[in-house]
């Protein structure tokens, strides 16, 4: 059997029940590459990041901030990488922290995970929708509830979520292609025509010292919003020890580096001193309005298309994310056991993916048929809900890899190991607690909004029942316990 599933890439055919592994060698660098930008998805920060960054904070070096923050998480993707070297386990931030800080903060962590992806991907089914049923719409004439698009999605989501995860990586690598090549025809036909000419301000530091400073790093954090996730898929590709590092820094050059480029791209397709007020009169139109200029009115259905197939991009990626981290916590006993069956043909985590399904069917159905906003509440107040939650893991994991290393010693240089987490830790830790002061500006809320401490609070209360869990497994589950974080190893134990 174990001869099988090492030459197949899948588990072996007589587990006609399910198996506690995920199937193994399906992808590599570039598919993981795929998996991760595409959860950031280009034309949706295109569209609406960009504009929103640069409206609401009045700041004209946005791309100066992509930059940094490139520089940032490239920083703690050392430690980051380094950890992936020795944990491969689909849980990813569980199981670093389980083991990098103990047993009873990795279920802490495993539950703002949980939150968080899941308010990820709940979130975007609202835009998705609003989009979907928009474009329906103009060109077809037909009005269709935003819901019921969604819910269209969901199901083909659910479908690729069944199969194996090559698949879902050669329909991500489609999509992502198509985004993205809309995206760079667009920055080029901006740069091209740039009516007052190319200029290099948006760089320097006095463009990054402008409006809101504090806002800006805020929602261009939100751009990177899954760089993080290739070490889920760490079981399932070729080579663990260099594949989910490879990926993981390609992933964030190519995020920095190319939201950086498109948001310079922008200013000047509107020139330097107007971007602020262009991006505040126009908002997520913007993207339309200087390209069907430049590329003419096809350019906009064009690019409405692709926006729809984008955000489809970006909820299977994260559906897998969502999918892999049930399954985790399911093997190892921390959630109910059926969670941790991987499907006995396609190896994927078919019961970790209908879970999720279930829990999108039931909020988008919520929301729809309450008359709910799909865009302003369903996705603006979930998306926000899990980037919060995706930075607090950020700085908790770069103390992790302090504490397995400084217990360890395991061959990594000194960089690995304590520098780099160090520093990436205290600057995330800042753009932190910038997200948190300046939640207002995300949500687009009053200053005085029970929201502004609402939604960051279910972050806090998500890790403090997981801590209290983690602390009830101790004592009244130990041999759940002693298996928390070990992955496929500690399954096979038990």
């Amino acid at each position: 059997m174990a001869d099988e599933a090492l030459a197949t890439g899948r588990p072996a055919a007589g587990h006609m029940t399910g198996t506690r592994e995920l199937s193994r060698r399906r992808i590599g660098v570039p598919d993981i590459v795929f998996f991760v930008v595409a959860a950031s998805s280009p034309l949706t920060v295109a569209a609406g990041g960009l504009p929103m960054s640069y409206a609401t904070t009045g700041v004209l070096g946005v791309p100066v901030i992509y930059l940094i923050l490139a520089v940032v998480l490239g920083t703690f993707s050392a430690g980051y990488a380094a950890m992936s070297r020795h944990i491969s386990n689909a849980g990813a931030f569980y199981s670093y922290i389980a083991q990098g800080l103990g047993r009873v903060s990795g279920v802490g962590a495993s539950f703002v995970a949980l939150v968080a992806y899941n308010a990820m991907q709940v979130g975007l089914y609202g835009l998705f929708g609003f989009a979907a049923s928009g474009l329906i719409s103009s060109e077809l004439g037909v009005d269709v509830p935003w819901w019921a698009t969604s819910l269209v999605a969901l199901v083909l989501i659910a479908f690729l979520g069944y199969r194996r995860i090559d698949l879902n990586a050669k329909v991500l690598a489609v999509l992502l292609v198509c985004e993205s090549l809309t995206v760079l025809v667009f920055d080029i036909s901006q740069v091209s025509s740039a009516p007052a000419g190319l200029s290099g301000e948006p760089f320097t530091w006095g463009a990054l010292t402008t409006g809101a400073v504090g806002a800006g790093f805020c929602w261009v954090m939100a751009s990177f919003m899954g760089f993080e996730s290739g070490a889920i898929y760490s079981e399932e590709c070729r080579d663990p020890r260099r594949t989910v590092s490879r990926a993981t820094y390609i992933a964030v050059a190519v995020i920095g580096v190319f939201y950086a480029f498109t948001a310079w791209a922008m200013a000047m397709g509107t020139g330097v001193d107007k971007i602020i007020d262009a991006a505040g009169e126009n908002g997520p139109d913007l993207v339309f309005v200087l390209g069907g200029r430049t590329l003419g009115p096809a350019f906009a259905t064009l690019t409405q298309t692709f926006m729809v197939t984008a955000l489809f991009a970006a909820l299977l990626s994260f559906h897998n994310a969502v999918a892999r981290y049930f399954f985790a916590l399911g093997r190892e006993g921390v959630l109910p056991k059926g969670l941790g069956l991987a499907h006995p043909r396609h190896g994927s985590p078919h019961l970790g993916s209908l879970t999720q399904t279930v829990i999108a069917a039931l909020v988008v159905l919520g929301f729809g048929m309450s008359g709910g906003d799909p865009t302003n509440t369903l996705f603006n107040w979930f998306t926000n809900l899990g980037a919060l939650g995706v930075i607090l893991l950020l700085v908790v994991t770069s103390v992790s890899v302090l504490g397995f290393f400084r217990r360890r010693g395991r061959g990594e240089n000194g960089w690995s190991r304590v520098v780099a987490p160090a520093l990436s830790g205290a600057a995330l830790a800042v753009v932190l607690v910038l997200a948190v002061v300046n939640f207002d500006a995300l949500l687009g809320t009053p200053p005085d909004s029970v929201l502004n401490w609402l939604i960051p609070g279910l972050v806090l209360i998500a890790g403090v029942v997981g801590l209290a869990y983690g602390v009830w497994l101790r004592g009244s589950r130990p041999a759940v316990y002693a298996k928390i974080g070990h992955g496929a190893d500690a399954a096979q134990d038990g």
